[in-house]
């Protein structure tokens, strides 16, 4: 039971931090049920099924506050589908010595992806000249959701990395786009898993609390994505992937309990100094926005 209270925890937050910066939902639920020594497969069933209820509120409190390209979500879930599909099903076939290795490379990668993208892009606002051409979307779409199925996380880290990127969409319609375009994705894993797996392979209670946590997290992080600070937030969850997946790789490759440890924390040493260093280049940004009015000012 008090798993399962601190599941809906972790749900809760990753939504919260999903919902607000369009990604690591996934990466941050695969990541502490990896850790807490569920199988790879196993744990991204969890992760998905528990999608298909967080994203479907997620989607619908976007659209309600006018944050979903649906010309861009309309192109995306087919091949988002169809990745996820084929990632399900291949890593329900793989051994579990085999996948948990390969999916904390994946989760890794994708944690310190997420770093980069807020710590040294510093979320900035691109600009915008139109949509994002279909030629653009659909591989994308097909690409983050395989990856999105094998590593239990990919579909936000990639598409809005890549959204954002682009300088088509405006943040807030790439977020409340690529939250809503993984319902499908999560359906599309789903029935992978299920058709890999069995019902039986599923651990239903993971998925639900997550579910429920995820839920209650959704309407709030749609409210708040214009108002919460992406570097300093980005950045803390990048970094717990990155702490968490490298203990799970070390352990995976036989490296010596001091070894882990002692990786373990200078990881977090560095990302908590990552996170000070955000915090601090998030006030700065802040004081230089206030100054900018002066200035104007002062020189009409």
């Amino acid at each position: 039971m008090r798993k399962l209270i601190v599941l809906g925890v972790v749900g809760l937050i990753a939504q919260l931090i999903d919902g607000s910066l369009g990604m690591a939902y996934g990466v941050t639920s695969s990541t502490l049920l990896l850790a807490a020594g569920v199988a790879p497969a196993a744990a991204s069933a969890a992760v998905h099924f528990s999608e298909i209820g967080t994203s479907l509120v997620s989607g619908a409190s976007h659209h309600k506050l006018g944050n979903v390209d649906w010309r861009t979500v309309s192109i995306l879930a087919l091949p988002g589908f169809v990745g996820a599909f084929l990632g399900a099903t291949l890593l329900s076939n793989m051994d579990a010595a085999v996948a948990k290795p390969v999916v904390a490379v994946i989760l890794l990668s994708l944690g310190f992806y997420v770093v980069y993208r807020f710590l040294r892009l510093g979320g900035a606002r691109p600009t915008f000249k139109g949509h994002p051409s279909a030629a653009f979307l659909a591989p994308m779409g097909l690409v983050a959701g395989t990856l999105d199925a094998v590593g239990g996380g990919g579909w936000g880290p990639v598409g809005t990395t890549s959204l954002l990127s682009s300088g088509r969409l405006e943040p807030r319609k790439v977020v409340g786009s690529i939250d809503t375009s993984e319902f499908v994705v999560a359906v599309g894993g789903s029935l992978g898993f299920l058709f890999g797996l069995g019902a039986a392979g599923i651990n239903w209670g993971y998925a639900g609390a997550l579910l429920a946590g995820g839920v209650i997290a959704a309407p709030i992080a749609a409210w708040l994505v214009k108002h919460l600070a992406a570097r300093v937030l980005g950045t803390a969850a990048g970094g717990l992937i990155i702490l968490t997946n490298s203990k799970t790789l070390l352990e995976a490759v036989g490296v010596p309990g001091v070894g882990v440890a002692v990786t373990a924390a200078v990881v977090f040493v560095l990302w908590i100094s990552a996170i000070v260093w955000a915090v601090k280049q998030e006030r700065l940004s802040k004081a230089s926005r206030a100054d900018e009015p002066e200035l104007e000012t002062a020189t009409a």
